[in-house]
């Protein structure tokens, strides 16, 4: 046996014995499986309160959302690390979406970068300059709300969470915000 065909042997022998977990990952049922939540519980999940929280922008300026929040619809987070994939995210929210939603707070979320000098020279390499981006140096924001790359948070006006997933093409932002109170 060739030593390509025993490495071969060897993956498929590991692949076998992940047992009916591959299936799962393979054909994924779509179905929500996190814990229903508790009305008026704090939380990060769709339906709970979210915590109020304070960071720091590019331009060193504090945000506190309980402080967004008093002026706006809503206030949405967008993680982003600077790849493509984001930057296409980003530009398409920026012209299809953000226009149609002139009293909701967008904010970009840097928890790559680690400081504000390095996320301010990102965002404008990037093209952001004009954009407010937090600064999550110690991914606070990003472990709160249990984010990866390209994570969207919506939250209301009364602070409840209406949004935390992947963003995919902007439906799923767009139906959230048009349902905003």
């Amino acid at each position: 046996m060739s030593f390509a065909k025993l490495i071969l042997f060897a993956m498929i022998l590991q692949l076998a014995a992940c047992g009916g977990g591959v299936t799962d990952d393979l054909l994924p049922s779509g179905e929500d499986k996190r814990p229903d939540v508790e009305p008026g519980s704090v939380g990060t999940q769709v339906g709970q309160l979210s915590p109020d929280f304070n960071v720091q922008d590019t331009l060193d300026n504090s945000h506190m959302l309980s402080t967004e929040l008093v002026s706006a619809d809503a206030v949405v987070l967008y993680f982003t690390m600077w790849c493509p994939i984001c930057d296409s995210h980003t530009s398409h929210m920026r012209s299809t979406i953000i226009p149609d939603f002139p009293n909701v707070r967008f904010f970009l979320v840097d928890y790559v970068s680690g400081s504000i000098s390095a996320s301010r020279a990102a965002q404008l390499s990037n093209g952001y300059a004009t954009s407010t981006v937090f600064v999550d140096t110690h991914q606070t924001l990003f472990n709160l709300y249990n984010a990866s790359m390209g994570t969207v948070v919506v939250i209301d006006s009364t602070g409840i969470v209406q949004m935390n997933e992947d963003y995919k093409d902007g439906v799923k932002l767009r139906q959230t915000l048009d349902a905003l109170p």
